[in-house]
C-alpha cells in the first residue's frame, strides 16, 4: 500500500494553496510515496533553508521519492537536481499537475536530464484556477485570483520565478469561494503574487474591486474576505469605499511597502512614494476607522544612508503601522540591486532590529488598545484565533477550530491578545 504524499510548504500564501492543490493531485493519481518541498527564493536565507529542509526530509523518509518544486526550484533547478536526496526538480508551471509533478508522462519542461522538468515561465501568459476542497489543518482558506508579476523593482528575483501577471478567470474565483464556503470555511483570503494588478492582462475594465464585490455579492454567507498583500499604488477609490461599505471585508491591509524614503523608493523602482503612501493610508483609516496595517519592510537596502533609514522609521510612525515583516537585505543574484553600493552586514543587521524592535512597539499599543474589548474572532486551533484586524489571540478554554466566536480581551503578552470566550 502506498503512502499518503507529504507536501513541506515554505514561503508564502500562494504556496500554501498551490500545496493544497498539489496534495489533491497526488491523492487521485494513487497516493504515492512522495515527499514534495514546495520552496521559496525571496531571499538567498530562504533557499539554504530549503537545501536544508531537504536533507532533513530525506533522511525523515528514506524509502520515499523526494520531489523539489518551487520558486527557488525555478530559478536554480540544476542545483537541486544534484543534491544526492533529489529524485525530481519541478518548475512552478508544472507542479500542478500529477503528471508532470511525478514524471509519469511527456516532459513539456527544458529538460537538462531525466530527473529536471522546468520551462521557461515567462512564455506562459495565461493561468487557470485549481478548484480544492480546503486546506489541510487550517481554518482559513486561500483563493487565488492571479499569478506573477510585472513589476521590475530592483531587489527582486520573484517575477523570474513567477512569471507575467495572469489573471484567474472571475467565474473561477467565484466558483472556488462557493466550494470553499459551503465546505464549512468562514474566511477566505484572496491571494496571488500581485493581487492589485488583477486584471490588467485581461480585455475590458476588470480589476481586484470587481473580483471584492462579486464574491461578497453571490457569497452572501461568507462572514469574512480578506486581503493579502496589496501594492500601495494600486489601491483606488472602489477599493477604499469597499472597505467602508462592506462589514465582511476584514478591517486589515498588508501593504508591499519595503521604505518610506523617496530616493531609497525610486532605487527600489517601486511605483509609489512616500507621500502616495501616507494619503492611501489615510483614506483607508478615514474610511474604516478601525483599520490595521501591516508591512513588508527592506532594511538596508544597498545606498540607503542613515538618514535615509530614519526617514522610513519616521515614515512607518507616521502611518501608525501595526504589523512589520522586516526583511534585512541580501543581494539576490540577477537583479539590478546586486550590483548597486552594498551596506555591510552589520550595518543591516542594526537597522533590521531597529525596525523589529519599532515594530514590537507598535504592535503593543495596538494590542493594548483592544484590552476590555468584546471581538469577534475566527478559530485557528483549539487553544488560539484571530481577530477581524488580524491581531493573534490566545484562548483560555479550548474552542472549535474554524467557528466564528466572541471573545472578551483581559489581557496583551508576547504579542497576542489574552481572552476568554463569551457565552452567546
Amino acid at each position: 500500500m502506498n503512502a499518503a504524499p507529504k507536501i513541506v510548504t515554505l514561503g508564502c500564501r500562494l504556496n500554501t494553496l498551490e500545496s493544497e492543490v498539489m496534495r489533491e493531485q497526488l491523492i487521485k493519481a494513487g497516493t504515492p510515496n512522495a515527499v514534495v518541498v514546495n520552496t521559496c527564493a525571496v531571499t538567498l536565507e530562504a533557499e539554504r533553508q530549503a537545501r536544508q529542509t531537504i536533507r532533513r526530509l530525506a533522511k525523515e523518509n528514506p524509502d520515499a521519492k523526494i520531489i523539489v518544486t518551487g520558486c527557488a526550484a525555478q530559478l536554480d533547478p540544476e542545483r537541486f537536481a544534484k543534491m544526492d536526496e533529489v529524485d525530481r526538480v519541478v518548475g512552478n508551471e508544472e507542479k500542478l499537475s500529477a503528471e508532470t509533478l511525478l514524471g509519469n508522462g511527456p516532459n513539456d519542461g527544458e529538460d537538462d536530464g531525466e530527473n529536471i522538468c522546468v520551462s521557461d515561465i515567462s512564455t506562459i501568459r495565461e493561468t487557470s484556477g485549481h478548484l480544492v476542497s480546503g486546506l489541510e489543518g487550517r481554518a482559513r482558506a486561500f483563493v487565488m485570483v492571479q499569478q506573477g508579476c510585472d513589476n521590475t523593482c530592483t531587489f527582486c528575483i520573484i517575477p523570474t520565478a513567477r512569471g507575467h501577471n495572469r489573471a484567474v478567470a472571475l467565474s473561477d474565483i467565484i466558483a472556488q469561494v462557493k466550494k470553499l464556503s459551503a465546505q464549512g470555511y468562514n474566511e477566505i483570503v484572496l491571494t496571488g503574487v500581485d493581487i492589485a494588478a488583477y486584471g490588467d492582462d485581461l480585455s475590458g475594465d476588470v480589476a481586484l474591486s470587481d473580483i471584492i464585490e462579486t464574491v461578497l455579492q453571490e457569497v452572501p454567507e461568507l462572514p469574512r474576505l480578506r486581503l493579502s498583500s496589496l501594492d500601495p499604488a494600486r489601491i483606488d477609490d472602489r477599493i477604499v469605499n469597499l472597505f467602508a461599505t462592506e462589514p465582511r471585508l476584514m478591517p486589515h491591509v498588508h501593504l508591499s511597502l519595503q521604505a518610506m524614503d523617496n530616493m531609497v523608493l525610486k532605487r527600489m523602482k517601486r511605483r509609489h512614494s512616500r507621500e502616495l503612501v501616507l494619503d492611501v493610508v489615510a483614506r483607508l483609516k478615514a474610511a474604516r476607522p478601525e483599520m490595521a496595517l501591516g508591512a513588508d519592510i527592506i532594511a538596508g537596502f544597498p545606498t540607503e544612508t542613515d538618514e535615509m533609514a530614519k526617514n522610513t522609521i519616521g515614515g512607518v510612525l507616521e502611518l501608525g503601522l501595526d504589523y512589520f515583516h522586516v526583511f534585512p537585505y541580501s543581494p539576490r543574484p540577477g537583479t539590478p540591486a546586486e550590483k548597486m553600493p552594498q551596506s555591510d552586514r552589520a550595518t543591516i543587521k542594526a537597522r533590521a532590529k531597529t525596525l523589529r524592535d519599532t515594530g514590537e512597539v507598535q504592535l503593543e499599543k495596538r494590542l493594548g488598545a483592544l484590552i476590555g474589548e468584546t471581538i469577534s474572532v475566527l478559530v485557528e486551533r483549539p487553544e488560539s484565533a484571530r481577530s477581524e484586524c488580524f491581531a493573534s489571540v490566545k484562548l483560555k478554554t479550548e474552542q472549535t477550530p474554524g467557528k466564528i466566536i466572541k471573545v472578551y480581551i483581559d489581557g496583551a503578552s508576547d504579542g497576542h491578545l489574552l481572552g476568554q470566550a463569551v457565552q452567546q
